[in-house]
């Protein structure tokens, strides 16, 4: 399942797929209508476990807050298998959600359709998409999960400039760091 994953997903500079999901604010969240309200969107695929994300959540919300009134927004989006996972589960992102203040939507891809058609592998994993839908980057937050204070690259916020200047991004890809999404048994 593994190489399969590496070898499919959204190329960069094709459509991203649409998505309708629930979000932890009972809303449906879809893709479509971010789009036609932002600049750029940022797909993060993240879930509530993963010590991973919880490195990088406070440097999540912060480029949320930073980039918010220049037309940014971030989506979080929850893949996992709440079956094998119950920290996963939607309750669950709800409580995450409140518990960490979570300054953007937190959505939730029980059938792991949106998580295969993106091509995500990690959490926290970051899919850039430009208004016209198109993955501009995809790959790490920044290059130090660990400790903020030592970072060198700020692959995503850099990313986020380049598309705000018009510019083309680069690197477009970067190899993320986290955990497995956590794909059911099917």
């Amino acid at each position: 399942m593994t190489l399969l994953m590496e070898s499919t997903g959204t190329p960069i500079n094709a459509y991203a797929p649409d998505f309708e999901l629930p979000g932890v604010d009972d809303e449906v969240h879809h893709l479509a209508r971010y789009l036609e309200k932002f600049r750029v969107v940022s797909v993060i695929f993240m879930c509530n476990h993963c010590p991973y994300v919880a490195m990088y959540l406070n440097r999540l919300k912060q480029i949320q807050a930073d980039f918010e009134s220049q037309g940014v927004t971030l989506i979080g989006i929850n893949p996992n298998d709440a079956v094998q996972f119950p920290d996963d589960s939607f309750e669950n992102m709800k409580v995450f959600a409140a518990k960490n203040e979570v300054n953007f939507p937190y959505i939730r891809d029980v059938t792991q359709d949106v998580a295969q058609s993106f091509g995500a592998q990690k959490t926290p994993q970051a899919f850039l998409l430009d208004r016209d839908s198109r993955l501009r980057y995809k790959g790490l937050i920044d290059d130090n999960p660990k400790d903020p204070a030592a970072v060198q690259v700020h692959y995503l916020r850099e990313a986020i400039a380049q598309l705000l200047k018009g510019e083309s991004v680069t690197p477009s890809s970067t190899e993320a760091i986290g955990c497995s999404v956590k794909w059911r048994n099917s």
